[in-house]
């Protein structure tokens, strides 16, 4: 399927990437993997992780220091702003690949089978830390129901595990100065240099 590129989806052209999947944004080396629940529409619909306008994901990446700039990616990925993660080693994925208008439309099955792809996609690619975004959805894919928010004092495939909370505007817990807070400690624990 065609994404759409340099605009912002229709309302109709949205529902046409239900089930479409995304793109992976994976550095090389690896230092630093954001990992969402699974795409939302308009993020299949541009190519482009936590796409869609009133996610925090990026000004929040941007208040933590990660990015010089909040990067507006509604319209899919500037090649500067991929330049930029890509140069400090940070990549994104998702826990499940394929794209819905709402996380809560994903079946247990395919969580958990999103989960195991998520542990092969870590374990060849061997990134310093996995943040993955989304307490509830991690607690889903890999059968562990007391994990918190925070570090883990349990490695992921070799990995150092953050799980931190989802950048969603549904997620009313949460502010972009939180979130900031929690992925500029993951950032830190990777090595990823910060701007002040």
């Amino acid at each position: 399927m065609d994404t759409i590129k340099g605009r912002r989806p229709s309302k109709d052209e949205l529902q046409s990437f239900q089930g479409a999947k995304v793109d992976d944004l994976l550095a090389d080396p690896l230092r630093l993997l954001f990992v969402g629940i699974n795409p939302g529409l308009w993020t299949a619909a541009v190519n482009a992780h936590f796409a869609r306008p009133g996610n925090r994901f990026w000004p929040a990446l941007h208040r933590a220091g990660i990015t010089e700039h909040v990067v507006d990616v509604s319209t899919g990925l500037p090649n500067d702003a991929r330049a930029e993660l890509a140069a400090v080693g940070i990549g994104i994925s998702n826990i499940v690949p394929i794209a819905t208008a709402r996380a809560a439309e994903l079946t247990a099955a395919e969580i958990r089978a999103g989960g195991e792809h998520l542990r092969q996609l870590v374990r060849d690619h061997q990134p310093a830390v996995v943040a993955v975004l989304g307490v509830t959805a991690y607690r889903q894919a890999f059968g562990n129901p007391k994990i918190g928010i925070g570090r883990s004092d349990k490695a992921f495939e070799g990995a150092e595990l953050w799980v931190l909370p989802n950048p969603s505007g549904l997620n009313a817990h949460e502010t972009v100065e939180t979130l900031a807070d929690w992925y500029g400690q993951a950032a830190e624990a990777a090595g990823i240099p910060r701007h002040k």
